[in-house]
């Protein structure tokens, strides 16, 4: 993928599958003073507000089983109804409401970074093809590490067994699905040099957007030390 764009903020989209390190590769973007909205916080805070208008569409097609006493969204609940019988039907209609939202919210920020007069803002969002909101983005990177590296943080995070992880990865992108949908590809296994890939893609991006050394506030300080 090939741009070349004049524009007064970048607007970057992180993705990748689970155990890849989204939330890892985030902060190092933190440290070249780029802040990151996650869009899985975002979605989160959404359902945990009683009588949302997200939750209140959510309870009017799947009922209101799915709340909490205190109004907010029973996850357990929900997960057990979209996931019975017929569940490509409602698993599609929860992934485009609650999209609605987040993007929503996303696009709110976004504005507030801009008004602020930050010059690059990055999406933390592992749906961010299929939310669409990689159209949105000025330039895709996606998060890809090894098997094993993603069998290993998966089982330490989140305690559950190597079966388990197997089918949630098998039912993700593909590494050659990023890298064919991507604008840069950032390899996240230990022992490499993270940072200095980083520092390489934004000042690919720095050239990219006009080609002017100083069009971000980083200047030289995205030189890897």
């Amino acid at each position: 993928m090939s741009k070349v764009l004049s524009i007064k903020m970048v607007v970057i989209g992180l993705t990748g599958g689970s155990g890849c390190g989204k939330g890892y590769i985030c902060k190092i973007f933190s440290d070249f003073g780029i802040k990151s909205a996650d869009a899985d916080k975002i979605y989160h805070d959404i359902v945990s507000i009683p009588d949302s208008p997200c939750l209140a569409e959510l309870s009017g097609y799947f009922g209101s089983e799915i709340l909490k006493p205190d109004g907010s969204l029973n996850r357990s609940k929900l997960s057990q109804i979209v996931f019975a019988s017929g569940a490509e039907k409602k698993l599609k209609y929860l992934n485009e409401t609650t999209h609605k939202y987040v993007l929503n919210d996303c696009r709110k920020w976004l504005a507030e970074r801009k008004a602020d007069g930050d010059e690059i803002a990055l999406i933390d969002a592992p749906m961010l093809f299929e939310s669409g909101f990689d159209k949105e983005c000025d330039f895709v990177i996606s998060i890809i590490a090894d098997y094993d590296q993603r069998v290993k943080r998966l089982k330490e995070r989140d305690g559950i067994t190597e079966t388990q992880i197997k089918a949630r990865i098998n039912v993700q992108h593909t590494d050659n699905f990023f890298k064919d949908n991507s604008d840069y590809i950032i390899l996240n296994n230990d022992g490499l040099d993270i940072r200095g890939q980083i520092s390489e893609i934004l000042h690919d991006i720095r050239l990219k957007t006009n080609g002017t050394k100083d069009i971000f506030s980083g200047g030289d300080n995205w030189q890897s030390n």
